[in-house]
């Protein structure tokens, strides 16, 4: 269960080039694995990670609605690329580029899910940022019954301005 006592801090951590943060949860959201990387950044224990819902990262500057694509991706069987601000046990945050992907048993039944997290470009930061900020604040002007689709509203006028699908979007961004 997320710890809703730590307090976020500006204190950002930065991800190294050869890094790779790598966990699996089960169905529900459930962490079964963390790699070192995973263990470093998110500044817990293993044992403190190992089933407790993923969102115990989960940094207050994200925007549910990013969540709620995630988790309509993934429903789908499909994989998802995001930009994540992420948040350590001591209130830092640190940014990511995932890859989220569900996991397939051999008879091709969904079983899980695995993220992959690097370094995001730096130049694709304050972008994403701003934008974020932007769709949060129609989330808290929204009220909580409407703020995912206030939030999810600022996005989709973006992609129908720049003419392109969310996952070129992100794209673009990290080859900027």
């Amino acid at each position: 269960m997320k710890n809703k006592t730590i307090i976020p801090t500006d204190k950002e951590r930065f991800m190294r080039e050869q890094d790779f943060i790598v966990s699996k949860t089960d169905l529900t959201g459930r962490i079964i694995y963390g790699n070192e990387i995973f263990i470093e950044f998110s500044g817990y224990e293993e044992h403190e990670l190992l089933g407790s819902q993923h969102n115990i990262i989960r940094h207050p500057d994200m925007p549910r609605v990013v969540f709620k694509m995630l988790w309509d991706y993934l429903s789908e069987d499909k994989e998802i690329f995001a930009f994540v601000k992420n948040m350590s046990k001591d209130g830092s945050f640190y940014w990511v580029f995932t890859h989220v992907a569900p996991i397939l048993n051999p008879n091709k039944q969904k079983i899980g899910y695995t993220s992959v997290r690097r370094m995001p470009n730096p130049k694709a930061i304050p972008i994403v940022a701003e934008l974020y900020k932007t769709m949060l604040n129609a989330e808290k002007q929204a009220g909580a019954k409407e703020a995912m689709a206030a939030s999810g509203a600022v996005l989709n006028t973006l992609l129908q301005e720049k003419g392109v699908s969310y996952d070129e979007l992100i794209t673009v961004l990290q080859a900027l």
